[in-house]
């Protein structure tokens, strides 16, 4: 069995035996497609060589998670109003990238290996106490060290134009991507990088969605994803939820939810995936608590 096939399996297996969420795909015919799935050139790092722009997104990629931190982050401005907590790091350490460039050897595997926490807190602009600039810092430490003296091209070199393959690799190299059953990151590598049209992969479409914080909240608010009173009530003051438990129920549910979707609509996964989180943008969806988990996988 693939990694994405058990992913299917075990979050299908999860939302068959919920406790706390249950899916209502008569609300469904809310998730129609809006814009295909893009990267913004001015938060991203894109205008730089393949090699280059490749180490920022898999750097990126390596601190792609903290949401239940992000309430906590001093964050970005854009036309006077705050971005959210992934725009306010991807930005950061893309103006890093920007300043220092490939002759000052920005996010290169000895780097990565040396990076401290003061280091990469003043490089996104936060405090160096915040917990999550320590986990960033362990984070990038762990991919140098898994990288040793590749880069991130020559990673994808070696999966043979797979994204699972690529998925694979990471979510078994390193213990901060090991998200079992759901593999988020690791999974969401490869997307990033065929957007950041650096690598062509030839199964894509093979990948799950991405399972976060923001695309289950999207589906409740839609209604597709109904939490019992007690998980709602808590979710709602503001509770951060323990990993596992209810926590895994509402990502499993979302996930195989936008399975179902995907194959009633024909809509492929990855701009489900993308339409639902940049719909969470809205001022509407942030107005609204979402389920927060200080964890290391999204």
């Amino acid at each position: 069995m693939t990694l994405t096939e058990q992913v299917r399996r075990d979050c299908a297996d999860i939302a068959a035996r919920a406790q706390h969420v249950r899916i209502d795909l008569a609300a469904a015919a809310l998730c129609e497609p809006s814009e295909p799935p893009a990267l913004d050139p001015e938060r991203h790092y894109l205008e730089g060589a393949p090699a280059d722009v490749a180490d920022y997104m898999l750097a990126l990629d390596a601190i792609n998670f903290g949401s239940g931190w992000f309430p906590l982050l001093h964050k970005r401005e854009l036309d006077g109003r705050p971005l959210g907590g992934y725009f306010t790091v991807a930005w950061n350490l893309a103006d890093y990238v920007r300043a220092h460039g490939p002759d000052g050897r920005a996010l290169d595997s000895v780097w990565l290996r040396q990076v401290d926490t003061r280091e990469i807190a003043t490089i996104l602009g936060q405090p160096p106490e915040l917990e999550l600039m320590s986990l960033y810092a362990q984070a990038l430490r762990q991919l140098g060290h898994f990288l040793g003296k590749r880069r991130a091209l020559d990673l994808v070199a070696g999966c043979g134009r797979s994204a699972e393959r690529l998925a694979h690799t990471l979510a078994h190299g390193m213990a901060l991507f090991g998200d079992r059953p759901f593999y988020k990151r690791a999974q969401i590598v490869p997307h990033d990088l065929a957007l950041a049209g650096v690598v062509e992969f030839d199964d894509l479409h093979r990948l799950t969605i991405f399972a976060d914080n923001l695309v289950p909240h999207v589906l409740r608010c839609d209604g597709v994803l109904v939490y019992d009173e007690d998980l709602a009530a808590r979710i709602d003051s503001g509770a951060i939820l323990t990993l596992g438990g209810a926590e895994r129920e509402i990502r499993a549910c979302a996930l195989h939810a936008c399975e179902r979707i995907s194959q009633r609509t024909g809509v492929p996964l990855r701009t489900l995936d993308a339409w639902l989180w940049n719909r969470g943008q809205a001022p509407a969806y942030k107005a609204r608590p979402r389920h927060r988990c200080r964890t290391v996988f999204y």
